[in-house]
């Protein structure tokens, strides 16, 4: 369906001249479609957005059960990165820790739009889920983290699909540990489609670009100890609920 306007005299497009004025319809027509070829434009895209999530796409890496992340490089796109959406996961991050002051971002992926982060303040451990930029779920640990050598987790259990319709995603339990004492668990809900594919990366020992938590101030590296690596392990099985992540998207906007 093709319209014609005469926005020099009717900017509100209350009058459609198509009808009246064929030729000059015809002609605008030949133009868009010769410049839409000119600047590859075509074929036009006409799926609806639920249409396009079902779309098989390439991935920036091969699929597998374990990740493994190291300080000190440069982010890592979240094309190419470790998928949590819609599954189990486990973030666990060997440190040493030499000061009690020790304080910074362990692991983060995403942003304020949306993300996660597993991060040491105040002596303690904390984990941020951000969902989808408007709902901040935070799970804050017990005791401090005394010095030494430290495997630092944030393991989320998936029960299933979230039943609040205004939160689609997964429901499970996040529980955090310091070694292997259990130091705060809570309920969360998990994002149902990416964190930010045109942004926010994954980062190990900082929070790089926006921060996911307003907890702390971007980048906020980590201080008063050394990270070995970070291991995200996502080898439980995952589901997919390609609806929730359409409405999940929408309300970003």
């Amino acid at each position: 369906m093709w319209e014609l306007y005469d926005l020099t005299n009717d900017r509100a497009q209350s009058t459609d001249l198509a009808a009246r004025e064929p030729a000059r319809l015809e002609t605008l027509k030949s133009l868009w479609y010769y410049y839409a070829g000119i600047y590859n434009g075509l074929p036009l895209d006409d799926r609806t957005a639920l249409e396009q999530i079902l779309a098989e796409r390439p991935h920036g890496s091969p699929e597998r059960d374990r990740y493994v992340y190291y300080p000190d490089t440069a982010a890592v796109p979240e094309q190419s990165g470790v998928v949590t959406n819609g599954r189990s996961y486990t973030i666990a991050a060997g440190v040493a820790v030499d000061s009690a002051d020790a304080e910074g971002v362990l692991y983060a992926h995403g942003g304020v739009a949306g993300g996660h982060s597993l991060y040491v303040k105040d002596h303690r451990l904390h984990y941020a889920y951000n969902w989808v930029g408007s709902t901040l779920q935070v799970v804050d640990a017990g005791p401090e983290i005394p010095p030494g050598e430290h495997v630092l987790t944030a393991e989320f259990a998936a029960r299933g699909r979230s039943t609040d319709r205004a939160m689609p995603g997964a429901a499970g339990t996040l529980t955090l540990y310091v070694d292997d004492q259990e130091v705060g668990h809570d309920d969360i809900v998990t994002q149902p489609g990416s964190f930010c594919v045109v942004g926010d990366g994954i980062c190990v020992g900082r929070d790089d670009a926006s921060p996911v938590t307003p907890d702390y101030e971007g980048p906020f590296p980590f201080t008063g100890g050394t990270i070995d690596k970070v291991v995200v392990d996502v080898s439980g099985e995952r589901y997919v609920d390609h609806e929730a992540q359409v409405r999940g998207w929408f309300m970003k906007d």
